[in-house]
């Protein structure tokens, strides 16, 4: 496209960017101003930065929205980009208030003093059942999450709609007959990416903005164009300043499910691998951190905060989700990328990122309960199809996983991609196993005489107070992309229920 002498259209909303570019802060503008317009809706971005010429276009045909034209005076461009398509556009639209340049706005972080101690919280029996977090979520949830993120929607009506899907969520479980409930992650865009839209000094963007962050473009955008997860519609968060918690980031989840069940809850939260690896991107994490590790210690700050305040507000078990480990362990120490966890920074050879890993884990869980921290793990669960997924057993990653100071490991075993259950053998028996009895990902049913075959080769291998059950992973890690229906879900959990009964008869546990 050549600038015009003009826009043949008015903006329904306009700012100035001065002279960042696209991968120093400038996309972060854009999101914030696009994402409250309607589709149709026309954002003109003025812009002194010349590389946005040439960025600008490619942003725009990878998140599908429409560069209708653009002006250059001197240094001075103007771009006019259409929300979605511009046949969208409605035929009497209303003109807004033009904007003035709304500039990224660090907060100032507030370190708590002193962390609240645990509160009391029932017991979770051996061989109990639980979800390991994800629910799939209604249709009008999807459309609530989406409307909040880009602003059309206010907190208490968001909080409304969440609620309701939460009740449904716990429902579900409860009539599965589980032993510990979680809320079904509702709430979340994903079960990790949320924190970044609740961290200071942390902005959710679509997949689709990182394009400028990656050596090789082409290669990114052809990778975003085969996933199985919508990536204009999976966010990442960015850092751009000092990482800070003045909201909780699951709080409000423990509070109200707690209103609907007395039985134990578990609260799932992104570990601090994952998220450091997720949040450590060049160009905008490096402007307030000199180098990972240090983002990495605020990132264990946070983390820390978090489990004391859902601790000491009751949670029977909080959950780190850290299945990055995989991807580490089986992709080794190649360029390959992996989507699922949107682990797009760069990483050394696997002894180093276990051991980094172990070592950020045990600082967030330093002088808690272990019987109260757990920690979950998998190959992949952004699509059914199992050869999406990363392949191999836990020998590479037993030893990593044994130094972990927490006192449950929830772990992907249904599946063959997992290898045989006997690799774990040699975990200390100070460490309850999760025990991975349904596959997710799969529509059937699985046959009760199968799950308790399974679960008695757990109990055998690991002793019958070692051993909870659970599914391999998810329902609904990422919630535009759910795996399996809410009726297949509560079908697989009544099936592992009933298969805790018969075992808990046998062992009269």
């Amino acid at each position: 496209m050549l600038p015009s002498a003009h826009h043949a259209h008015s903006p329904d909303v306009s700012f100035d960017g001065g002279d960042l570019d696209c991968g120093n802060g400038l996309l972060l503008l854009i999101r914030k101003h696009i994402d409250p317009l309607d589709r149709g809706q026309l954002l003109e971005i003025l812009s002194t930065e010349i590389s946005v010429e040439s960025d600008l276009p490619a942003w725009c045909r990878m998140t599908g929205n429409e560069l209708l034209s653009y002006t250059k005076a001197g240094r001075q461009f103007s771009f006019l980009v259409c929300k979605g398509k511009f046949a969208e556009r409605p035929a009497e639209p209303v003109r807004e208030t033009v904007r003035p340049a709304a500039a990224i706005r660090i907060v100032p972080v507030t370190i708590a003093a002193t962390l609240p101690a645990p509160a009391p919280a029932a017991p979770i029996r051996p061989l109990s059942v639980m979800g390991v977090g994800s629910w799939p979520r209604p249709r009008w949830m999807l459309q609530a999450l989406h409307d909040r993120m880009e602003g059309r929607l206010d907190e208490a009506s968001f909080a409304a709609s969440a609620d309701d899907a939460v009740q449904l969520a716990v429902a579900a479980q409860l009539r599965a007959g589980v032993d510990v409930v979680t809320d079904g992650e509702q709430r979340r865009d994903s079960y990790a990416s949320f924190v970044g839209g609740l961290l200071d000094n942390c902005q959710l963007i679509p997949l689709t903005d990182l394009l400028p962050y990656v050596d090789d473009p082409e290669a990114f955008e052809k990778e975003l164009r085969a996933l199985d997860v919508p990536a204009g519609e999976v966010r990442h968060p960015a850092v751009f300043g000092p990482l800070g918690r003045s909201r909780p980031l699951a709080g409000r989840e423990l509070a109200f499910v707690r209103t609907l069940t007395d039985r134990p809850v578990k609260i799932a939260l992104p570990g601090p691998y994952l998220l450091t690896r997720t949040m450590w991107m060049e160009c905008i994490s490096d402007r307030a951190y000199a180098d990972r590790e240090t983002l990495a210690a605020d990132v264990v700050r946070v983390l820390r905060e978090e489990l004391a305040a859902l601790l000491a507000d009751g949670a029977a078990l909080v959950q780190f989700d850290e299945p990055v480990l995989s991807e580490v362990a089986f992709s080794g120490s190649s360029s390959q990328r992996s989507f699922m966890c949107g682990a797009l920074s760069a990483k050394s050879d696997p002894q180093t990122e276990l051991a980094f890993a172990r070592d950020l884990i045990n600082a967030v869980v330093a002088g808690f309960p272990q019987e109260r921290v757990a920690l979950h793990m998998c190959r992949g669960n952004w699509t059914a199809d199992e050869s999406k997924a990363l392949t191999g057993d836990y020998r590479p990653l037993v030893g990593t996983l044994g130094a972990l100071n927490v006192g449950t490991l929830f772990l992907e075993l249904c599946t063959p991609r997992a290898g045989e259950m006997e690799v774990l053998g040699t975990l200390p028996e100070r460490m309850r196993i999760g025990v991975g009895l349904c596959n997710q990902k799969h529509a059937h049913v699985e046959p009760l005489d199968e799950v308790v075959k399974k679960g008695e080769q757990a109990i055998q291998l690991f002793g019958k107070e070692r051993v909870l059950f659970n599914p391999d992973c998810g329902f609904a890690t990422f919630a535009d992309a759910p795996v399996n229906s809410g009726q297949i879900a509560e079908a697989k959990l009544r099936t592992l229920a009933e298969a805790s009964r018969v075992l808990r008869e046998r062992h009269r546990v």
